[in-house]
């Protein structure tokens, strides 16, 4: 396995750290507070970081997500690219894709999920979907969802279009825009086939673990974030006439912490390099995902303590990294939930 990127996967990573870091500064993400930063979303997409990704793959994904945790840029990058266009550009039908993809390679088209499977939606008699699923990230901001029924059928709805679908605003530990959703008999139309017997497979598992791939790489920048923070605050912190960044405890704190990122990364870009090759993946994206989960939420302890009484203050910039990181570790499964999921994948495929 190869996790180089290619000179495109690079180019666009240095683009869009070029972008977050003037766009998605302390000042604006206060200003946003649970909204997103439309300028800043015009600003992505109209440099073709959207439909980048169609070319660049779940890697490339990955490498640009890593640049928007570093600093928990308020935009839905993560949700309309895994749960909208790399879902539809592989499960999609030609005419689905024709009409779908510009709009979301523009940014006029933004898609978040209803994930995982909701037990409380399912086809209506009369036709569409009924049901409520009580938080979906991003939600305010998406033009369509993509819902995973209770029979892990894929179903892309929009909103706010005809009718059958409520919105209304709710919050997260991170300000992610979200919104609790109300179908009755909503417009749905399918994407991609169904699970086979068990549930197991079709469309449904592959967008799922594309999106825990995904939102594990964001996860890693968030904590590669929150560490750098922590790291420049230590070494010019000083306590008894010397830098907290002398002091063993705090180093190791750090060097753990270090480990702690690059194993959340180096899982997230195997499932990632796997997935653009073709090879089977289900179980590296739940390792990802465990990764994310556990690893990530010690990382984001470990800036917020190390920054002592400051990284207290809801105000402070490593704090938004800490609800972030919060946010991210049990978003699509808990480290326990993922790790019994995947125990019974591998002991199905035994």
């Amino acid at each position: 396995m190869d996790f180089t990127p290619t000179e495109a996967q690079a180019a666009a990573r240095d683009l869009a750290a070029g972008v977050f870091a003037d766009l998605a500064t302390h000042e604006r993400l206060r200003a946003a507070g649970t909204g997103s930063d439309q300028e800043l979303w015009k600003a992505l997409t109209g440099a073709g970081l959207v439909a980048a990704v169609g070319e660049l793959g779940l890697l490339g994904l990955v490498l640009l997500l890593e640049e928007q945790g570093r600093t928990t840029a308020q935009v839905p990058y993560a949700a309309s690219c895994a749960y909208g266009l790399l879902a539809v550009a592989a499960h999609g039908t030609e005419e689905q894709r024709e009409r779908l993809l510009p709009g979301i390679e523009d940014g006029s088209v933004v898609v978040a999920g209803a994930f995982p499977a909701q037990r409380g939606v399912r086809p209506a008699a009369g036709g569409g979907l009924t049901g409520t699923v009580p938080v979906v990230p991003w939600l305010r901001d998406a033009t369509h969802v993509l819902v995973a029924d209770a029979g892990r059928r894929l179903w892309l709805v929009p909103l706010g279009a005809g009718g059958g679908t409520g919105v209304e605003e709710t919050e997260l530990t991170a300000p992610w825009s979200a919104g609790r959703l109300t179908l009755r008999e909503a417009p749905a139309e399918p994407l991609g086939d169904a699970p086979g017997p068990g549930g197991l497979g079709g469309a449904y598992a592959d967008v799922l673990a594309v999106a825990r791939t995904a939102f594990a790489g964001l996860q890693a920048g968030v904590c590669a974030g929150s560490l750098a923070r922590a790291v420049a605050h230590t070494n010019t912190r000083e306590q008894f006439g010397r830098p907290l960044a002398t002091r063993q405890a705090v180093q190791l704190r750090a060097a753990d912490a270090h480990m702690d990122v690059e194993a959340i990364r180096v899982t997230a870009y195997e499932a990632a390099w796997r997935r653009d090759a073709g090879l089977p993946y289900a179980t590296h994206a739940l390792t990802a995902a465990w990764w994310a989960s556990e690893a990530g939420q010690r990382v984001v302890h470990t800036g917020q303590h190390l920054h002592g009484g400051a990284g207290a203050d809801v105000g402070h910039p490593v704090h938004r990294h800490f609800l972030w990181g919060r946010q991210l570790d049990a978003y699509l499964g808990s480290g326990s939930e993922v790790l019994q999921e995947l125990g019974e994948l591998i002991a199905h495929a035994g």
